[in-house]
């Protein structure tokens, strides 16, 4: 098979760490960097016969670090939402399908999926795989473990005591690329906190860690409230998943610990946004822009203190759309005040190295999986929604 070559002369550039300000040439042959020269290299390499792009800004492909693929987040409806996942396997499966499709058409070439019960999710990582899928990569967390009668039927299996955990953790752990954890229930906004007790003890919790461990697998907990969040700190799982009522005694142990945080605004602040959808009160109000006002305060905290961040939308939750929903959980960062530099390495880098992907940065030998824009984002942040080309390992992406 003959060597696939391309050439792509970028003005400016960013890692997936670092802004880079000047202008390079990054040579592609079978869907991997095979080398980036400083300055502009085009003549030399169009006398090869080598296509050549132009641009004005090269990026890594965005990651949604948490996203639920066979729901579709459009609807706002009640009875619709429920009505969907009455759905057959297979509709289901061709709305995840549509999903990972219009993640990659907005950028996103790689998709943390946080659970269905249906694995759906492990198929569709299968799909995504296939040459000319036009999907995004999948990571998936397959199917979840969570208590009996408690909140998670439509992304967990029940595990009631300590056999079920280890026998369950191990089956899934075959399939599941991390297990998933249900360690607590939903925000009651109406009393804008946490009004339950967690699912999982320490014990318990520590028991799906550490046979998710012996399997080679981590693990990533839907947790927010104090009493959740302490239980798995202690235990160390490998990430919190929205996390919301954080502290800085938890943020600074998850530093310590080097546990991830992917905080997850974007349902929320749907919500405060659009009040007609749930039908929520003044004072429910007021509760939700207190949530999210502390959540942008520890997440400003959570980069101070060097915890590890990943941008994560909660995609297919009521109001927030797949790969959209990405630009939404941008500006939230934005908001609380963290740079766009930190803000676009949660959203590309910092999940690619906490999954373990062997060359996480744009860098010689990386995967091509890269966005090229006319201007910087640095510049008019606006063109994140705009890129000109999208690759995925070195193939362009038909938009």
């Amino acid at each position: 098979m003959d060597m696939q070559e391309l050439a792509v002369v970028a003005n400016e550039w960013f890692d997936g760490e670092r802004r880079q300000r000047d202008m390079a040439t990054f040579l592609v042959r079978d869907g991997h960097i095979e080398e980036i020269a400083a300055g502009d290299h085009s003549a030399a390499l169009a006398t090869r016969g080598v296509p050549v792009e132009r641009g004005g800004f090269l990026m890594p492909g965005l990651v949604d670090a948490h996203a639920h693929l066979f729901l579709d987040g459009k609807p706002t409806d009640a009875s619709t939402r429920s009505a969907h996942l009455k759905k057959p396997i297979e509709e289901l499966a061709e709305v995840a399908r549509a999903s990972a499709r219009q993640a990659l058409s907005c950028g996103i070439t790689l998709v943390r999926d946080a659970g269905d019960r249906h694995g759906i999710n492990n198929a569709i990582r299968a799909e995504a795989r296939q040459p000319g899928s036009q999907m995004a990569r999948v990571r998936s967390g397959g199917l979840g473990v969570k208590r009996p009668n408690r909140y998670g039927a439509f992304m967990a299996m029940e595990v009631a005591d300590a056999d079920a955990i280890r026998d369950s953790v191990t089956t899934l752990a075959r399939d599941n690329d991390e297990i998933k954890l249900i360690l607590t229930g939903i925000i009651d906004f109406d009393a804008g906190a946490v009004i339950d007790d967690p699912q999982f003890d320490l014990e318990s919790t520590q028991l799906v860690v550490n046979t998710a461990r012996q399997c080679g697998r981590s693990t990533f907990a839907h947790c927010s409230g104090m009493k959740g969040l302490e239980i798995a700190v202690e235990a160390g799982v490998g990430s919190i998943e929205h996390g919301f009522f954080m502290s800085r005694d938890i943020l600074q142990r998850m530093a310590e610990k080097g546990i991830a945080w992917t905080p997850t605004f974007s349902p929320v602040h749907f919500q405060w946004t659009h009040p007609e959808a749930v039908g929520w009160s003044q004072q429910t109000m007021g509760n939700l822009r207190r949530i999210l006002d502390d959540h942008a305060r520890h997440l400003q905290m959570a980069d101070k203190l060097g915890v590890m961040l990943l941008l994560g939308t909660d995609a297919g939750s009521m109001g927030v759309e797949h790969g959209h929903a990405v630009f939404e959980e941008i500006n939230r960062y934005r908001e609380a005040g963290l740079s766009l530099e930190t803000t676009l390495t949660a959203a590309t880098t910092a999940a690619r190295r906490y999954f373990g992907v062997a060359d996480p940065t744009l860098a010689k030998g990386a995967a091509f999986d890269a966005l090229l824009f006319d201007v910087s984002p640095f510049v008019d942040i606006a063109v994140l929604m705009q890129p000109r080309h999208v690759w995925l390992s070195g193939y362009r992406i038909n938009r």
